[in-house]
């Protein structure tokens, strides 16, 4: 199976350096552990690359970005017509952060700046549901990295919010329409890259409290690996029509 990444955003100019191939790199890192057979390909789409045919596709992956659903970039009407066509054709998507947005947004949900301000930190989430794909004894909640002011208001109304907490209510859909698998926290994300990520705003968009604050969160262990399994899984369930 081939997953085509979708590049939709890249770490901020101060650290880019440090992470050479930015978010698909860090994808591919991720998703190698749970399926070493796994194969990738990146579609730059923030530099200008095209979409391709989605009925072509094995199955797609929509990165973070810095812009927001509502920003006025070139590529964005045309990539929530192409995520339309993509479910209609039901191939297998999953949706990171952004990603996570903008699939909602394109799908008829509302996403928006959220009045609670910025997600910061490992955030913990509970499951409201636990479907045969995510193994014989998932847990009832998972952790992972966030950065995120934008949040999933109000999800499709073919959504089913599979994880939330009172920050992020919908930080975990799946669609009836699809096969759609979203989240608003990034398991791609390594405790140092979120690190020099917060530090680099340190200051300016966030506080020197908010950054020491989220920091200090990364007590609590990730469950990157464990979501990795959980979309690899999803992704085959899909190939196979056993969702």
């Amino acid at each position: 199976m081939k997953l085509t990444i979708i590049e939709t955003g890249l770490p901020p100019e101060a650290i880019r350096g440090d992470y050479p191939g930015g978010y698909p790199v860090m994808f591919e890192r991720l998703f190698s552990k749970a399926d070493p057979e796994l194969e990738f390909e990146t579609i730059a789409l923030e530099a200008g690359e095209a979409l391709p045919d989605p009925e072509k596709l094995d199955a797609i992956l929509i990165t973070g970005s810095a812009y927001g659903v509502y920003d006025d970039v070139p590529w964005m009407r045309m990539l929530k017509e192409w995520i339309g066509f993509a479910a209609e054709n039901k191939v297998p998507m999953l949706g990171i952060c952004f990603g996570h947005q903008v699939i909602a947004d394109a799908l008829g949900g509302d996403v928006r700046k959220s009045d609670k301000g910025w997600g910061l930190g490992r955030h913990t989430y509970q499951l409201e549901k636990q479907p045969h794909w995510m193994g014989a004894t998932p847990p009832d909640r998972f952790s992972v990295g966030v950065s995120h002011q934008d949040q999933v208001l109000t999800p499709p109304p073919d959504a089913r919010v599979l994880g939330g907490n009172a920050f992020a209510p919908h930080a975990a859909l799946i669609y009836a329409r699809g096969p759609i698998l979203s989240f608003q926290g990034h398991p791609e994300f390594t405790d140092s890259f979120l690190e020099d990520l917060y530090n680099v705003r340190r200051g300016t968009r966030f506080s020197e409290e908010e950054v020491d604050e989220a920091i200090s969160s990364f007590r609590v262990k990730d469950d990157n690996d464990l979501m990795a399994d959980w979309m690899v899984s999803f992704l085959k369930a899909a190939r196979k029509g056993t969702l």
